[in-house]
């Protein structure tokens, strides 16, 4: 007899284990945050009047820039003192397009006071590149790198994607995956870029 009430017990627990998993995967699609409905338009629209280092990031939305590291390290040193998030991505990586809803609405959120860049690491095509950002539109631009070199030195991998926080004092924090939610993106901006 208690053979069977432990067995009806440990039923009932995966009955309800099925059923809390089931409501968590309803309650977030696919676990990631989704796409954002906003135009590059709408997003520098949403940011005008922040800062004009960082209104210089959002005259650039969506675009890839050429000039590699050096474009990318003289961008970095017009940025000093401020929290920066890089973001490392290619529009071939599938971990990459599940994470860009969490970078398109926390650039958003926090775009007036926290520099984002991407660097496009490994895409072979700039039109792939640009491609990608058409459907995903962010609010910043990224760095054109089909080496790969520029991502490498910048996060110190070769995984992507792979996003660097720097804090205002120099402070680096590398985080090696995807963030499947705006939130989870968002904690780390004000953990590691912002420092609260």
């Amino acid at each position: 007899m208690n053979l069977q009430r432990a067995l009806m017990a440990l039923v009932g627990l995966a009955i309800v284990a099925l059923v809390a998993v089931g409501l968590v995967q309803l309650g977030d699609g696919n676990g990631s945050t989704p796409r954002s409905d906003l135009t590059v338009a709408q997003m520098q629209a949403r940011l005008r009047g922040s800062p004009a280092v960082l209104e210089s990031l959002h005259d650039q939305a969506g675009q890839v820039l050429s000039g590699g590291l050096p474009a990318l390290r003289r961008r970095l040193a017009s940025l000093r003192g401020r929290p920066i998030v890089i973001n490392k991505w290619a529009s071939w990586c599938q971990p990459c397009r599940t994470e860009f809803g969490a970078f398109q609405a926390v650039s958003v959120a926090r775009g007036r006071q926290v520099a984002f860049l991407g660097i496009d690491s490994g895409d072979t095509s700039r039109s792939a590149a640009l491609a990608f950002l058409r459907s995903f539109p962010v609010s910043y631009p990224s760095y054109y790198d089909p080496s790969g070199q520029v991502g490498l030195t910048i996060a110190e991998s070769g995984f992507t994607p792979v996003t660097v926080f720097i804090d205002p004092g120099g402070g680096e924090f590398i985080h090696q995956g995807p963030y499947p939610t705006a939130a989870k993106l968002e904690r780390d901006v004000k953990r590691y870029a912002l420092g609260s």
